[in-house]
């Protein structure tokens, strides 16, 4: 099974642990496969240098470089344009052309679709439950 992780899940994963560190590990495990765009990528290493300079949270360093390694990396050639907030449509362009069954997300924007052609959006605690 393929899964697109939205960014917040792996800030939360890398910083904070609990279900989205759980759903990261897995993926650096290779219990399950994550799938990723050059710009999700970008967004990931952003937000996460971000964190870092901040001082949010506590960095799980051993985390990131290694999953990100993990990632499939696949240039999405769907424009969709779904959800409330236009930046996660990348989330669902990517799940759609990698035919990924899950994006694993805390975002209410992509959480209230709920299913897109047949792309299951869920939160990291019930991907966990379900999967893990």
């Amino acid at each position: 099974m393929k899964i697109v992780i939205d960014t917040n899940v792996v800030i939360q994963g890398v910083f904070f642990g609990s279900a989205p560190r759980r759903v990261i590990s897995a993926v650096v495990n290779r219990q399950i496969e994550a799938v990723a765009s050059p710009e999700i990528i970008e967004e990931y290493q952003e937000i996460v240098d971000e964190m870092i300079d901040r001082k949010q949270g506590k960095l799980e360093r051993s985390l990131l470089a290694p999953f990100i390694s993990e990632l499939e990396l696949i240039e999405p050639v769907s424009e969709i344009v779904e959800c409330r907030d236009p930046d996660d449509d990348k989330f669902i362009s990517c799940a759609v052309d990698a035919k990924a069954a899950i994006i694993v997300s805390g975002d209410k924007d992509l959480l209230t679709i709920g299913t897109y052609e047949g792309v299951e959006i869920m939160t990291a605690y019930d991907f966990c439950k379900k999967y893990l």
